[in-house]
């Protein structure tokens, strides 16, 4: 009796070992076959990142954004704030695409002698060309690892040539790969366009300017307030170009009036990407 019931639990102990043994790796087969737990790039494992490849997630956005004086009530990095987190909504709502980490290190004038915003303490520079060759240096390692569609998104007026050279060129290079570059300008153009005519049509047409203005404020009230001082704003006389303003007049700025340019930014982005011909992967 005593060597039925050793032999009862010896079974059973072996049963629970073997049970165990198949629960680990249906979860491990699981986890290898779960889509990733978020878009951004930097917060996933090299292993989620191969697997999230496997299933099919071959577009990637490079946000690039930049960091640089914009009057005396926007933080410096606006550029990066505003193109890291309207990436991730863009990416989320097209699907299958993760969002690389935000290019914060761009073209913003002149050194010897300074020139440009660089005119300004806050401030960061590099050379067009160092900048070029930055952005095909991330372009060409997220290639090589089977990303099919790279996305240059940027943020900011000063680079947006610099940017479609580097699609241009890449796209040349890269002909008969099965991967192409989209250079994302649909997003960049709705801040002088569709949305400065939405603020005009409201009447804020003098309030719209070329830096620091009402939709630049506005924008960052909507996306990160924080980064906006806005005590000092709404108590400030009408600042200029000598407090790197340029035009317009950010005070009537609110976070209303930001959502909607950035949805706006959202939605051009999103169509532009799904009127893609050559979609996540090029023939």
């Amino acid at each position: 009796m005593r060597r039925k019931l050793k032999w009862g639990l010896a079974m059973a102990r072996a049963c629970a070992v073997l049970c165990g043994v198949a629960m680990l790796s249906a979860g491990h087969m699981g986890a290898r076959a779960a889509t990733p737990q978020d878009v951004v790039f930097e917060q996933l494992t090299w292993t989620e990142i191969r697997d999230a490849l496997a299933q099919g997630w071959t577009s990637v956005i490079i946000p690039v954004g930049g960091t640089e004086q914009s009057g005396p009530f926007i933080a410096v990095g606006k550029h990066n704030v505003r193109a890291t987190l309207l990436s991730q909504r863009i990416a989320r709502e097209v699907g299958h695409m993760l969002v690389a980490p935000t290019i914060a290190y761009v073209p913003e004038g002149g050194t010897s002698p300074r020139t440009s915003h660089m005119r300004f303490a806050g401030t960061l520079s590099i050379p067009p060309a160092v900048f070029r060759e930055l952005v095909t240096g991330a372009a060409e390692s997220l290639r090589v690892q089977g990303f099919r569609r790279i996305i240059l998104l940027g943020d900011h007026g000063g680079y947006q040539k610099d940017l479609k050279a580097v699609a241009l060129a890449l796209n040349h290079k890269w002909a008969g790969t099965g991967a192409h570059v989209v250079y994302l300008g649909a997003y960049y153009d709705v801040v002088a366009g569709s949305y400065a005519d939405f603020l005009r049509r409201r009447g804020l047409g003098a309030d719209v300017g070329m830096h620091a203005d009402i939709s630049d404020t506005s924008l960052m009230l909507a996306i990160q307030p924080d980064m906006v001082r806005e005590n000092a704003l709404r108590h400030a006389a009408l600042p200029g170009p000598s407090q790197g303003v340029y035009g317009g007049d950010p005070r009537p700025a609110t976070a209303a009036l930001g959502q909607v340019g950035a949805d706006m930014q959202v939605a051009a982005a999103v169509r532009a990407l799904q009127a893609d011909r050559n979609g996540p992967i090029s023939p």
